[in-house]
This record gives structure tokens, sequence and C-alpha cells, in this order.
């Protein structure tokens, strides 16, 4: 069983339209059709609005689909702080606890799936279903005597101070095409004013927060069916590092690898993405 971690107290509640008041934040989520719930957490940069291509399919297929923005990212407010994996999946407690979804599945992306494994392991999965990881960041990508692939921590550090606290813009201009290989100009310029609208503060502090994580005993604790997509080119979350040993760590995971994609298939590989998850989730109906 899932070993359950401390989690906040309060309650989280819907607040204005579209938002969801949780303790210090306000979060902005979106909320598309009826049926089974299917909640959406969005990779390091993104926003709700990434995962509009999945949540149009999947709605039209008799499913609700939740998508919120993280704290600093989005529409969500900006609180200056809860940068960490504890306060972010107590943020998707919240999202589940004010809009009371039941027989959930949860779908992240990229560090949206250190997140999720977080909240389970923090939260429990009395009310999670399904899990579904694209490109994840676990179980974990920094270089350590039991990492030894991993990823030098001083380049991570490099990065921060030496691209995202000096010229975030150009590093975006010059890192969107290996995100999405091949995707048009204005596919481009979407990613990048998404990216360009969080607080810089956030994504310093959740770059940090991806460093830091090692999640193998929380994987390994992990007690839903998991199906797991990843990109044989992605240079973000490189596919040994990350899919490969995540997918070994959990009891019940299915791996599935396009050869020809990198870290945001979801957007360069729609058709493929959307038929694997609605066939995930329509395995346990």
């Amino acid at each position: 069983m899932t070993t359950l971690r401390n989690p906040r107290p309060g309650r989280a509640y819907t607040g204005a339209p579209n938002t969801i008041i949780a303790g210090d934040v306000n979060l902005y989520y979106r909320d598309w059709g009826r049926g089974r719930p299917v909640l959406f957490v969005a990779g390091w940069s993104m926003c709700s609005d990434s995962w509009g291509y999945q949540m149009m399919a999947l709605c039209r297929q008799g499913l609700r689909c939740i998508a919120f923005d993280r704290r600093g990212h989005g529409r969500s407010s900006d609180p200056g702080g809860g940068y960490d994996l504890d306060t972010l999946a107590d943020d998707i407690a919240a999202v589940i606890e004010a809009l009371d979804l039941r027989d959930v599945v949860l779908v992240g992306h990229s560090m949206g799936c250190n997140e999720i494994v977080r909240y389970l392991t923090r939260h429990g999965g009395a009310r999670v279903t399904q899990v579904a990881l694209l490109g994840p960041m676990t179980p974990g990508i920094t270089l350590s005597a039991s990492n030894p692939h991993g990823i030098d921590p001083a380049l991570l550090a490099q990065f921060r101070s030496t691209q995202l606290l000096h010229d975030f813009p150009r590093w975006i201009e010059e890192n969107v095409e290996p995100f999405v290989p091949g995707a048009g100009p204005r596919m481009r310029d979407w990613l990048a004013q998404m990216a360009l609208q969080c607080s810089l503060q956030a994504l310093h502090d959740c770059h940090l927060c991806v460093e830091e994580s090692d999640m193998v005993a929380e994987l390994e604790a992990v007690d839903v069916p998991v199906l797991l997509i990843a990109g044989a080119l992605d240079v973000s979350a490189p596919l040994e590092l990350t899919a490969r040993r995540t997918a070994a760590l959990v009891p019940d995971c299915r791996l599935v690898v396009y050869e020809d994609a990198a870290h945001g298939m979801f957007l360069t590989h729609v058709e493929q993405v959307n038929g694997e998850l609605l066939e995930f989730i329509r395995a346990e109906v």
C-alpha cells in the first residue's frame, strides 16, 4: 500500500469562476465534458492550455477533462513560494477535493509526473484509479552514487544561473525545436508564450525541485495501473535515464516508446497519444 505523508491542513473550495482557492493560492482550472474525470498536470513552464488537444479528444469520448495551472504558471496566482513537491502535490489534492473528483485518471507530463507520484504517496490513491505519465522526469535525473548515468548537477545549476536567470527568452528560442521537432513557427510561438508568462521564481524553484527529486521508493509504492509514454529522441528526459527506470520500478506499468518522438510527444504525436490514453482508460471501465 502507498505510504502516506502528512498532508497540510485546511480545505480547498471553488471561488470565482474557474478558480480553486487553496490556502494562499488561487489555482485556475478548466473543466470540460461529463463522465469519468481525467485530471491533467502540465510540465515545467507549461500550463493547462498545453493539454487542449488531449482534452478535446477525450471529452468527445464521454470523459470529463480537467486541467489546472500550477502555482506561478499561467493564470494561477504567484504566491512567492511553495515550489516543493509536497506543496505542489497538495495543490493537486486541492483540485481533486474542491471538484470532488472520484475514480479519477491522473495524466502528467515531465515535472507533472513527479507531482503525481508525490500526490499518491502523500495523499493516497483512494480517489485515483489509473495514472498516465508522459515524458517523466522520474525517478531522478541527477548524477549520484545510486544514479551513475545522471546529469551533473553543476550543469543544471549553470542552466539556472546563466540561461534561466540571464536570458530565458533566448533559451526558449533555441530549445523549442528539440522539444517539438519539426513543429511550425506558430506552434513554437505558442509554447514560448506559455513559458514566458510563468513566474521566474516558479521556473527556478521548480527546476531545482526536479533536480533534487529521488523517487525510487515512491515509484515502487504506486499501487494503481500506470501507462508510461516516452520518446526515444527526448533530450529533456532521456529515455534510459527516466522512462525505462521508472517502468522497471512501478509494479503495474506498461511502457510505450515512440521512436521518432521527443519530449513534447503529446503535441507532435497527438493522434497516437490520444489513442493510447483512450485505450488505457477504457481498459478499466
